[in-house]
């Protein structure tokens, strides 16, 4: 199985992926489609797996059920899975008499076309291109997609704790885990915005957090706790997280940043911990979890709460393999770059210039560079070796940027490998194509010019002004 970077949608029984870069209009395309009867697969990232001769389309578990509609937000649709039977590439130029060509993906060739999603008859177009050159799925037989259950109703934590423990740093933790965060939230909107989330016309597709300490308007610890027990008995799924940390501690915290304890305004800050701390006592006592950051770091404190929650590590890294062409410029949010120029390149065999990197026969003849296994075999080791580090120093995206020349051939095959490789590790890469609809990127480039490199390049970053020496 793969994800890659693109929205999917379904009619009678067969799924057209919907393919370009940020911004090129797929999740407008598609909610024109959904109008028009069809179904949602899925939104902004697509699950691919190969069932005996058919490439299956399905939305990750997290983002089943949801798209994106600019100016509104999410919102929530009834999704389905089905085989894929056409893509639409969104970022390519419209030929006016097209001959599909085939796209690949887990060695499954899907005709693939160019369309403009900002066209008026675009909707039209997407239905009529899967009726004239859409796979027929006949092997699988499917018409009836079995449904993605929508989104169940999110569970609520209540942060709260000793002022100076850390609880802007656990929000701010938990909007990285997908939380909406509230902090200092006043108690008599409590319940207005449990009614919000509740509407059923707007579902709360993310799990709520919101911060109340001492600084909350009419605090008052011994409500807030029967409050949360008569929210349990409603049956909401409300947790409690009580942030303490030693009196010691939190004072040499306040005298370093020169903040005033909110309970100690005029007077030592060891007076006012005193004070919250026999205030909060009952939500100490009722507390689901209960994290002491009197050693913790702030990395340390962001991934215990990941701990907390049942979530990895892994999980909070959203990794991006990205290949591209050094023609066209290195791609701006690069955190790592490895340049693919030394192997041989495909361009240069007539028969295989149309082609991309998602062909069998490209793949198998970049791979058959002698060079290439050894490359793979070091680079995959590197990042495996590296992710667990940008993990424990709470780093959020890291994208992997492989190029080559035109960005269609060898960084494609390649960065379609690393993405097998990191999923076999366990990772769960975003694979993307940023010039992978390019044409005759290398034509300008003559073989006698390139001075293929011995070895891949690594770069740390992205480089301001880089060329392409090919």
């Amino acid at each position: 199985m793969i994800r890659i970077h693109a929205t999917a949608v379904a009619l009678a029984g067969r799924a057209v992926l919907l393919l370009g870069p940020s911004g090129s209009g797929k999740s407008d395309l598609a909610l024109r489609l959904i109008d028009r009867g069809w179904q949602l697969v899925a939104d902004d990232q697509v699950e691919l797996r190969r069932e005996g001769d058919a490439l299956w389309a399905t939305a990750p578990v997290r983002l089943a059920g949801l798209i994106e509609v600019r100016g509104v937000g999410i919102c929530s649709e009834s999704a389905v899975a089905a085989p894929v039977a056409l893509a639409i590439d969104l970022a390519g130029t419209p030929d006016r008499l097209p001959d599909p060509v085939p796209g690949t993906w887990l060695d499954v060739a899907i005709p693939t076309l160019c369309l403009t999603a900002s066209a008026a008859s675009a909707a039209l177009q997407v239905e009529r291109a899967l009726r004239a050159h859409g796979l027929a799925i006949k092997a699988v037989g499917m018409v009836d997609c079995p449904s993605v259950p929508p989104p169940a109703a999110a569970p609520m934590l209540v942060v709260s704790g000793m002022s100076g423990a850390g609880k802007s740093t656990a929000l701010k933790a938990l909007e990285d885990l997908q939380y909406e965060a509230v902090d200092n939230l006043p108690l008599g909107l409590v319940d207005a915005l449990l009614a919000s989330s509740e509407d059923g016309d707007r579902l709360l597709v993310r799990p709520l957090a919101f911060g109340i300490d001492t600084r909350t308007r009419a605090f008052d610890a011994e409500a807030l706790v029967e409050r949360l027990r008569a929210l349990r008995a409603e049956g909401v799924d409300v947790r409690l997280l009580y942030l303490d940390c030693a009196d010691d501690e939190l004072t040499r915290r306040f005298s370093e940043t020169r903040r005033r304890h909110p309970l100690a305004a005029d007077r030592p800050a060891a007076d006012g911990i005193g004070r919250e701390r026999a205030l909060t006592a009952p939500l100490r006592r009722w507390a689901d979890m209960i994290i002491d950051t009197t050693e913790l770091s702030v990395s340390d404190l962001r991934r215990r709460i990941a701990e907390q929650l049942g979530r990895s590590g892994a999980d909070m890294l959203n990794i991006t393999l990205q290949s591209f062409g050094f023609a066209k410029g290195l791609p701006r949010d690069a955190d790592l770059v490895f340049d693919m120029r030394f192997l041989a390149n495909p361009h240069w065999n007539i028969a295989l210039r149309p082609l991309t990197g998602e062909d069998p026969a490209v793949a198998a003849f970049v791979a058959g560079d002698p060079a290439y296994a050894p490359a793979l075999d070091r680079i995959a080791d590197l990042l495996i070796t590296l992710l667990p580090g940008y993990v424990r120093e709470g780093k959020a995206y890291l994208t992997v940027a492989i190029g080559c020349t035109g960005g269609r051939h060898r960084s494609v095959a390649v960065a379609r490998d690393l993405a097998e490789r990191l999923m076999a590790a366990g990772h769960a890469p975003l694979l993307m194509h940023r010039d992978v609809a390019s044409r005759g990127s290398d034509a300008a480039i003559s073989p006698d010019t390139l001075t293929p490199a011995l070895t891949p390049s690594l770069t740390l970053g992205p480089k301001s002004g880089e060329q392409d020496r090919a």
